[in-house]
């Protein structure tokens, strides 16, 4: 077991402030330039004929959801170049951002980026860097180890980007025609575990800001790094960033979502942090480094957003969630009143910007749609979709959100998805006198089926359930169960005084709320009062701490990727799992035992009366895979029902076989356990 990294004292968390994060990760292949961009097709966003119904099956889930991926806004905000399987198949594509048929320019890649002229993208494939001109073959001017999110510099000549090949994370730059080799530029800049951030040029091209933890193991700082020389300075002190940091017109300011480092590190709810630089002295220095006065706080969604700027440098934009549903909002650059921007809703799991902030694209998914491109210009209007990657699949549901009541008087919003027997007999697809399909016939006595059900809790913690496509609930609700899945106690979307509700308090109170879910469900007709639950990463820390707090409530558990002991394998997590538990427990166990103790799930797992499916992945280092061991070891001893699974994965699955394996298992094990409709 390895030991945990030097670490200031323990600190007072305030309360009511802006949690974990995953690295995103994006995909990456080959490149294969077509003809010259031209434009395409009508000035409405029209765009290119949908795909056809796919059958809602996990197969079609896991290997054929698609949609749109990865997308960069063009400098002018012309033109958007979005990976992912459009109608010629899987690659680059550039659409229009007044609509029309995409061109596919390129084979498939990663981390698409725009020169400043617009003629030119840059790309990964794999650990190559590649550039794509608009005419002309594309030539990889890179080949390193972990070479990930190229920046182009403001006179196009030079590109950015990190690398693993020093063994850790750092800047890289080369020549962006490929006529000489990478050159390191910064040294220690992240751990090599810690894919998170995007150099980002200022506008004169001297400077490079960056996040780093250089300075302390367990910060994540803004830093800047001159270019010609490479000399590293240190800007920020306060803050936790959670989001690159992006330069203001003029040079002089950056703008950032993070956290403060006396609070619990939150996620999706961050400040927006305004630094302010002074260049006359021998070294920059802060001037100002200080959240944007505002009401409503700024989502980095995991850590994929970053914030941007208006062209004349007073307004900022930024992604804002609620209740399970995104939308582009601006603050005053000063502070004051926040505004939406738009209000469409939906899982946003992207955000690109034209250079001077005029025009914004997203990508975006709803509850029966899935992920595709969209622009907004920065004046307001109707937001226009410009892309139809994503595929249809038959019998999806518009989700009814319901609030139930926990154990405490609190109300909990829940998605409920039917099975088709229960939707039909409630009348839940009926649209007449103006209702919408979500909506029962309260009026009519249920004659239907009685079905059983499911509880689902999201992972992340302090992250939330989405209102975005959610296909495997999809799917298990027409396999004829009832899924509940609920934003408990301590996520976002509620502000921060319900995020707070879990503070130091992870998997107590909180496990609590799925019970009580429970409860509802059984008073309900429409379920045989047999009811399982299932997560995974916190959902499955849930899963299992739900049967053990409350283990009445549930007839069958299915945890997948969990932590079991906070305690005994936090040396073998990743920098972000480190510092996730040790501020959401407010200390290391050694400084605050008392806390590890309610996480503690292997030490209650005697009061489980539940059957349990285990699952998870060999190579986890996010929730090690020394928590499958141990808690397989205790239900061994216990002599409790269960069954396990492990596959050759780490905390994401990425191969869709695995994911279909463990999910038919999940299936499979709850149909034995909680029977069918009847």
């Amino acid at each position: 077991m390895r030991d945990l990294p030097t670490r200031r004292p323990a600190r007072a968390l305030a309360p009511l402030r802006p949690a974990r994060a995953t690295a995103s990760r994006r995909a990456v292949g080959g490149l294969a330039l077509a003809a010259a961009c031209a434009a395409s097709g009508p000035m409405e966003a029209r765009a290119q004929e949908a795909a056809v119904e796919l059958p809602l099956t996990l197969d079609n889930i896991h290997r054929g959801a698609g949609g749109a991926g990865a997308i960069a806004l063009s400098p002018d905000g012309e033109w958007l170049a979005v990976t992912g399987a459009g109608p010629d198949g899987a690659g680059l594509y550039l659409v229009s951002a007044a609509g029309g048929d995409p061109r596919l320019r390129a084979d498939p890649g990663g981390s698409p980026t725009w020169a400043p002229g617009g003629e030119r993208v840059a790309l990964t494939r794999g650990e190559s860097l590649v550039v794509v001109p608009l005419e002309g073959e594309p030539r990889i001017v890179a080949e390193m180890e972990g070479l990930r999110d190229p920046s182009f510099s403001p006179d196009g000549e030079t590109l950015a980007f990190y690398a693993t090949a020093s063994g850790s994370q750092d800047i890289w730059l080369v020549p962006a025609d490929g006529s000489g080799a990478p050159r390191q530029l910064t040294e220690g800049a992240a751990e090599a575990d810690d894919p998170r951030f995007t150099p980002r040029w200022s506008p004169d091209g001297r400077w490079i800001a960056y996040i780093s933890n250089r300075a302390d193991w367990w910060d994540d700082d803004v830093w800047v790094v001159e270019v010609d020389r490479g000399g590293a300075h240190r800007v920020s002190d306060a803050l936790m960033a959670s989001s690159s940091p992006v330069w203001s017109p003029d040079g002089r300011s950056l703008v950032l979502m993070g956290t403060a480092k006396d609070e619990y590190w939150y996620e999706d709810l961050s400040y927006l942090y305004r630094i302010d630089l002074d260049f006359s002295g021998a070294a920059p220095r802060a001037v100002r480094e200080a959240p944007i006065e505002m009401q409503v706080f700024a989502s980095d969604f995991i850590m994929r957003f970053d914030p941007f700027w208006s062209g004349d440098g007073e307004r900022v934009f930024f992604p804002y969630h609620e209740r399970g549903a995104f939308d582009l909002w601006a603050v005053p650059a000063d502070g004051g009143v926040a505004t939406r921007v738009t209000n469409v809703g939906g899982l946003w799991t992207a955000l690109s910007a034209a250079a001077d902030g005029s025009r914004a694209a997203f990508t975006r998914a709803a509850e029966t749609q899935g992920r595709e491109a969209w622009v907004v210009d920065a004046e307001g209007g109707i937001p226009r979709r410009v892309t139809r990657f994503a595929p249809r699949f038959a019998g999806v549901q518009q989700p009814a959100e319901v609030s139930f009541r926990t154990f405490d008087g609190l109300y909990i919003q829940g998605f409920l998805y039917l099975p088709p027997g229960v939707r039909e007999a409630l009348g839940a697809d009926r649209e007449d006198e103006g209702a919408p399909s979500a909506l029962f016939d309260g009026f009519a006595s249920y004659a239907g089926p009685a079905c059983p059900a499911l509880v689902q809790v999201h992972g992340g913690g302090t992250n939330s359930y989405y209102q975005g496509q959610n296909l495997v609930e999809q799917y298990l609700a027409s396999r004829g169960f009832v899924v509940f899945a609920i934003n408990y106690r301590g996520g976002s979307g509620f502000g921060r005084a319900f995020q707070d509700l879990s503070v130091e308090d992870w998997l107590d109170d909180q496990a609590r709320d799925p019970g009580a879910a429970a409860d509802w469900l059984r008073a309900q007709p429409w379920v045989n009062e047999r009811v399982g639950i299932y997560g995974g990463s916190y959902g499955g820390m849930q899963s299992m701490a739900a049967i053990t707090r409350t283990p009445d409530k549930f007839d069958a558990a299915v945890p997948m990727r969990g932590i079991y002991s906070e305690a005994l394998t936090l040396p073998d997590a990743d920098r972000l799992g480190k510092i996730f538990t040790i501020t959401g427990h407010g200390g290391t166990p050694e400084e605050r035992p008392e806390i590890y103790e309610k996480t503690n799930t292997l030490d209650r797992m005697d009061r489980i009366t539940a059957p349990v499916l285990i699952m998870h992945g060999e190579r986890d280092v996010r929730a090690p895979f020394r928590n499958f061991e141990l808690a397989v070891e205790r239900l061994e001893a216990l002599g409790k029902e269960f069954e396990s699974m492990t596959y050759p994965e780490g905390h994401g699955f990425r191969d869709p076989a695995n994911s279909i394996d463990m999910y038919s298992r999940l299936e499979a094990f709850f149909r034995e356990h909680l029977g069918a409709c009847s």
